[in-house]
């Protein structure tokens, strides 16, 4: 009997100690925080005050709202809410503020806690930061737009003063222009080399960024 408690007492002892070890790695890694069903905060653990810069006791008594970055419409968080009160999980990407004005990005999952009754007395929230992931999204995002923005260039104001040389170019093969003639048409393309050789200068100068932008 005296062996059977000391095993029952250690392996208490050693959940007891896992179980602290698993929370301090939470608390290191992972944003967790709890509300009540009308979606004020009651608890939040270290990494989500360290993220979101605000102080525990700031944040207790709180909607989420204050960590709102205005970014997701509202049917957004309609959704959301539609999701967990009817007991199901909600998991999305949300974008969020900090107190002192800085964006954050995080992976997020909310799950209702129910009672014995089945009842939802409480909301859990398991958040990510993926900050990383999504600067790199957005980067790719804004290449995307550079090139196209470079191919707008290149299929619309590139080809116009091209398309106009060669159409004065192919005006000399008349005899019958006259001297002032031949001035109008030398200007013409001088203004139109000016302008393309502008175009080419931006355009190798967005190849230079988005070749940059690749190296880092």
């Amino acid at each position: 009997m005296a062996d059977n408690y000391t095993f029952k007492d250690k392996s208490k002892r050693e959940l007891l100690r896992f179980l602290e070890a698993y929370q301090m790695a939470i608390n290191e890694s992972i944003i967790c925080s709890v509300t009540d069903t009308n979606g004020v905060i009651v608890y939040v653990n270290k990494k989500f005050c360290e993220v979101s810069k605000y102080q525990e006791e700031e944040l207790l008594g709180q909607n989420h709202r204050i960590l709102s970055a205005n970014y997701h419409p509202k049917a957004f968080f309609k959704e959301m809410w539609q999701t967990i009160s009817a007991g199901e999980m909600w998991r999305s990407e949300v974008k969020s503020i900090a107190k002192d004005g800085t964006y954050f990005w995080q992976d997020s999952i909310i799950l209702p806690v129910f009672d014995e009754s089945r009842n939802i007395i409480q909301y859990f929230s398991i958040r990510i930061p993926i900050d990383e992931r999504k600067k790199a999204e957005e980067d790719r995002e804004q290449r995307i737009k550079d090139l196209e923005g470079l191919l707008f260039k290149i299929s619309h104001e590139v080809r116009h003063p091209v398309t106009l040389m060669l159409g004065i170019c192919n005006l000399y093969d008349d005899t019958s222009l006259s001297q002032e003639d031949h001035a109008t048409f030398i200007n013409a393309i001088k203004h139109a080399a000016e302008r393309l050789d502008i175009y080419t200068r931006e355009m190798t100068e967005v190849l230079s960024k988005l070749r940059d932008k690749e190296d880092v």
